[in-house]
């Protein structure tokens, strides 16, 4: 037999053997992440903790208190906040009032209701620490052990960058959006809004801001479970790039291309931050 031929069958050989073990690594690295979501929604019975186990009943008459507890302390944050509701206004009012925006109420009651919505959503904002904290001290006797570790971290990291992401939307993304409609309208029309649509503009961007936030937290709890690898968040990294260009705009109440780009900035930072912080958990 010449020699090309049998160089051509070790090829050959070579090849095959290389696509079994390729298919083989794969299979493996399917099974692995399997079993990853596998024991995520069916912990083995070591995994479990040490609780005591309630009917149906019992957790449901275990929920109508947590719920009754959390609508309280929202309610008592409300009230609290309804009698400082004016001083709330004048710094909300603070990006644009120090350029000379006058504010306006355009309908009998106008500033009423709004000072009714400013208190229903910094009430809210301050009694989210107890709705957290009534959500997971309902679902922690369902927690694994090694779940519960995890648990901690989340929750702080949540809740850090919820407020991180309201208060960058009140010092940089409200007055850039603001100063923006002002400098447009400099020399045309004078400055005078409605006080109603203002705060709903202000407050809808700083929720949405300290939603977008939490960007970081989704990815870990993904890559915990065992759904999506760093590896594989790093690898889409221009579509992420497009699409946090798309939420800053579907976030944004404002139409201006300066706030979408402040807030599309930051999204793509979070985004990468928790790629590699999801690597630094070995996932």
């Amino acid at each position: 037999m010449p020699w090309w031929n049998l160089f051509l069958e070790y090829v050959d050989s070579s090849n095959v053997s290389c696509t079994v073990e390729n298919d083989s690594f794969e299979g493996v690295t399917q099974e692995e992440d399997q079993s990853s979501l596998y024991n995520f929604l069916y912990p083995s019975k070591e995994l479990l903790p040490d609780d005591k186990e309630m009917s149906i009943f019992d957790h449901l008459e275990e929920l109508r208190a947590r719920i009754f507890i959390s609508v309280l302390a929202v309610g008592a944050s409300i009230i609290g906040c309804f009698a400082f509701s004016k001083d709330i206004i004048k710094i909300l009012e603070a990006p644009v009032s120090v350029q000379g925006v006058r504010f306006l109420q355009l309908s009998p009651g106008e500033f009423f209701f709004t000072t009714l919505k400013v208190s229903g959503y910094c009430g809210l904002l301050i009694g989210s620490p107890i709705i957290l904290y009534e959500i997971i001290a309902f679902v922690l006797p369902g927690l694994t052990k090694d779940e519960r570790k995890f648990l901690g971290p989340i929750v702080l990291g949540s809740s850090v960058l919820f407020y991180l992401g309201i208060l960058f939307s009140y010092t940089v993304l409200a007055p850039a959006a603001l100063n923006f409609f002002v400098n447009y309208a400099e020399g045309a029309v004078e400055s005078i809004w409605s006080i109603d649509q203002y705060f709903e503009f202000v407050l809808v961007l700083l929720f949405s801001t300290g939603l977008s936030f939490q960007v970081p937290v989704i990815q870990l709890l993904l890559g915990q479970v065992g759904l999506v690898s760093s590896e594989q968040m790093l690898s889409i990294w221009r579509y992420v790039v497009v699409g946090a260009v798309v939420a800053a705009a579907v976030l944004t109440p404002s139409t201006d291309p300066l706030t979408q780009m402040l807030l599309a900035g930051p999204l793509l930072g979070l985004y990468l931050g928790g790629a590699w912080m999801v690597r630094l958990t070995g996932r």
